[in-house]
C-alpha cells in the first residue's frame, strides 16, 4: 500500500473522479482517526484535534497553513479554545481524493 504520508498532491480538474469506495476503504486504514462525513453533499475528512489551550490549537492551525500552502491542497478549519476542526475534501471534484487521505496523514503527523 502506498505511504500517504509521502504522496505530493496533484492538481484536480473540475469533473475529475472521486476516489472509489475501495481506494476510499485502503486509504482509510492509514488515518483512522479522521472520519468521513457529509458536507453539503460532499464526502468530507472530518477531525477534530484538542489542545490545552487557545494558543496551542492556534499554532497547530498556522502550521496545518504551512502544510496546505506548501502542498497547495487547502483545509476548511475550526478554530476554537483548545479545539481545532480540519476537514479535507476536493471542491473541484466535489468529493475525496487521494490529495485528501493524504494531507489527513500530514496533518496527524503535525501533532
Amino acid at each position: 500500500m502506498d505511504s500517504l504520508i509521502t504522496h505530493k498532491c496533484v492538481p484536480c480538474e473540475k469533473g475529475g473522479l472521486v476516489a472509489t469506495a475501495e481506494e476510499i476503504a485502503n486509504f482509510k486504514r492509514q488515518v483512522p482517526d479522521w472520519e468521513i462525513v457529509d458536507v453539503q453533499g460532499n464526502q468530507t475528512l472530518k477531525r477534530v484535534f484538542r489542545f490545552k489551550n487557545f494558543k496551542q490549537a492556534l499554532t497547530f492551525v498556522n502550521r496545518v497553513g504551512e502544510l496546505a500552502e506548501a502542498e497547495y491542497h487547502h483545509p476548511t478549519l475550526v478554530l476554537g479554545w483548545g479545539r481545532v476542526e480540519v476537514l479535507w475534501t476536493t471542491q473541484k471534484i466535489k468529493g475525496l481524493h487521494k490529495n485528501d487521505f493524504s494531507m489527513a496523514a500530514k496533518t496527524d503527523a503535525l501533532v
